[in-house]
């Protein structure tokens, strides 16, 4: 691999950018795959797991791989894109061997795996080579083990090679999630919903109690709802309620509804009152009505706010661009449901008013808003015709209640399972190169014919 440096640490490699050769993006990488040996024998790896649009995970030989620098890999352009389906005999380096506990065999003290070094070979085979760790236990014994930890504190981190370590080839029971989160700190929350979604249900398990609750309320709003409820029940009901509470109310009340009566009311009772009254709202209307898809935090102005003002609201990067593109003049309370609706203010408008300039004297009162029990066809012919992005939703006496977004419609036009057909797509033709490589594993392993 001509300008490949001759080691490469597999953390750095998440997420970074996968090329053909005439230049063209094809995926971004997201895990490495190896195959674990009887010690001492290096894992040996088999390829790279490459996110390609629409969030499917493929794998791609590192046989196929010519280039790996500090910003992109590089392939000869022949990949199989049938999903990837991790083998029995198989191990995700960043999904499951980050943050594992083991034993340093020179003093016997306990280190964290904080990342993994790959090298080539002179035979071009790619191999775990070294292990990078953080101290965090005390030796196991005396004499020269004692003398080396006076050396390295407990804190300390370093490189080793992979033989001078034990227990990386064993499943930890209670392992955690931090270096495998960091790895992936820049991700969005779709992507790292699919990445999630491909670990064990241990390995979930343990990400979404290292993960803090804004970022996994973010993920669990993008897996599909058997993954959301396993989770979920994982947690803790003290804590699932707080993640509840973060996750926007449409998305909490869809979450709720996969669950028991019982369990339901108990998470809705352990939320702060005013996260759980616009939830129990949401939970009230049918599924496949206006009410039922509608968000209840759209951007909302009193009368006398200002185009500076509502262009500040609409700043907000953690806003839903699809709610952003539309400021709901209402008259105060401002939080829903709100008192009487008045009009709306597209972003574009507001663009080219002068800032001191009122919303109610640019508000577009002609459309008429929608009733919560309106159907999604409705909904969706609305947008439609209108070319609009989001419509208001109103009670029978004009107080705005939420608004459905385009987004909100294409997630119910779609099928129920549409994120598990994305994830899980049917496996196509096989590879025999690639099958080659990935079953020539242990002790009588064979080499693959390169071309």
């Amino acid at each position: 691999m001509t300008g490949t440096p001759s080691r490469v640490f597999v953390a750095r490699l998440a997420g970074i950018a996968v090329f053909d050769p005439a230049g063209d993006q094809i995926g971004r990488a997201r895990d490495v795959v190896v195959a674990l040996r009887p010690p001492p024998r290096p894992p040996r790896v088999l390829g790279l797991v490459v996110e390609v649009p629409p969030h499917r995970l493929v794998f791609l030989p590192i046989t196929r791989v010519t280039n790996i620098d500090a910003g992109a890999v590089i392939f000869d352009g022949r990949i199989n894109m049938r999903r990837f389906e991790k083998r029995e005999s198989e191990t995700l380096a960043l999904g499951e061997m980050l943050d594992r506990t083991v034993e340093l065999k020179e003093d016997g003290e306990k280190a964290i795996v904080l990342d993994l070094g790959m090298e080539q070979t002179r035979t071009r085979d790619w191999l775990i080579t070294k292990v990078a760790v953080r101290r965090v236990g005390p030796a196991a014994g005396r004499g020269h083990g004692a003398r080396l930890s006076l050396r390295r504190r407990r804190g300390e981190t370093f490189v080793v090679d992979w033989d001078a370590v034990s227990g990386l080839t064993t499943v930890e029971e209670k392992q955690g999630a931090a270096n495998l989160i960091a790895a992936f700190e820049q991700m969005r929350a779709p992507d790292l919903a699919n990445v999630v979604h491909e670990l064990s249900a241990k390995r979930r398990v343990e990400v979404a109690a290292a993960l803090d609750d804004r970022r996994l309320a973010d993920v669990l709003e993008e897996l599909p709802e058997d993954d959301q409820v396993e989770i979920l029940g994982e947690l803790g009901v003290d804590r699932a309620a707080d993640v509840l509470e973060e996750m926007g109310p449409d998305d909490a009340a869809d979450l709720l509804g996969e669950l028991p009566a019982e369990q339901r009311e108990q998470l809705l009772a352990l939320m702060q009152p005013e996260e759980a009254a616009p939830v129990r709202r949401l939970l009230t209307y049918a599924d496949n009505s206006a009410g039922g898809m509608m968000t209840t935090e759209p951007v909302i102005v009193s009368p006398d706010a200002t185009v500076a003002e509502a262009l500040a609201l609409i700043r907000n990067s953690d806003l839903n661009p699809a709610l952003a593109a539309q400021v709901y003049v209402c008259r105060p309370p401002t939080a829903t449901p709100t008192g009487r609706y008045l009009g709306t203010v597209h972003f574009q408008r507001l663009l080219r008013e002068p800032p001191p300039t009122l919303v109610s004297a640019i508000c577009d009162t002609e459309l008429d808003p929608l009733r919560p029990s309106r159907s999604l066809e409705t909904v969706a012919s609305y947008l439609a015709t209108y070319n609009l992005v989001s419509v208001p939703i109103v009670d029978e006496d004009g107080h705005l209640l939420g608004t459905v977004t385009v987004d909100d419609v294409l997630d119910h036009l779609l099928p129920d399972d549409w994120r598990e057909s994305v994830m899980d797509a049917p496996v196509e033709e096989t590879d025999e190169e690639e099958e080659a490589l990935r079953s020539a594993v242990g002790d009588g392993e064979r080499r693959v014919e390169r071309r």
